[in-house]
């Protein structure tokens, strides 16, 4: 198993694989149930298993004494309107025992630092406007919250409706 080396010796962090699905789903719930989401949460480890396959996804776990404490799930964006790539993070949990001892920093400078070496020029996510001790770690990292847009969504049966237009 390929480890990370962090500046941070106390974590270690590794790149997950497609045989490490369970383990998304795992802490994907454990996010659900912190948002008062676990309802939405619907991905199978199947699902993610083919995500990862698929490098359609990218998953990083942090251990620390040789368990895991945390994760965080990402993919690779690009927008025609500002001509950058970025990565997107869509799944970011740390264990409850170990939040606020700098693993959340760890996690997120090396994201910025593999954004950063993919040639990418931002590193974006989503947070829930209630969440505010993730909202003041955020911002006391230098992140600014876009304001300005709202996220629309389609579900599979309204793409399937909008596609038998075409």
């Amino acid at each position: 198993m390929d480890f990370i080396q962090t500046k941070n010796c106390e974590y270690r962090l590794r790149p997950g694989t497609p045989d490490d699905a369970g383990l998304v789903v795992e802490y994907m719930r454990k996010l659900g149930a912190y948002q008062k989401m676990l309802d939405k949460i619907t991905a199978t480890e199947a699902d993610i298993h083919r995500l990862l396959s698929e490098k359609k996804g990218e998953v990083v776990f942090a251990e620390l004494e040789g368990e895991t404490v945390g994760f965080i799930y990402f993919y690779q964006t690009s927008s025609a309107f500002t001509g950058q790539s970025g990565l997107y993070i869509d799944g970011f949990f740390i264990d409850q025992p170990v939040q606020s001892k700098g693993l959340g920093k760890t996690m997120i400078a090396y994201l910025s630092k593999l954004a950063l070496q993919r040639g990418c020029q931002r590193l974006e996510w989503g947070c829930l406007d209630w969440n505010e001790p993730a909202i003041s770690f955020y911002r006391n990292m230098g992140a600014y919250s876009v304001d300005e847009m709202t996220i629309y969504r389609f579900t599979p049966e309204q793409l399937a409706m909008n596609a038998a237009d075409f």
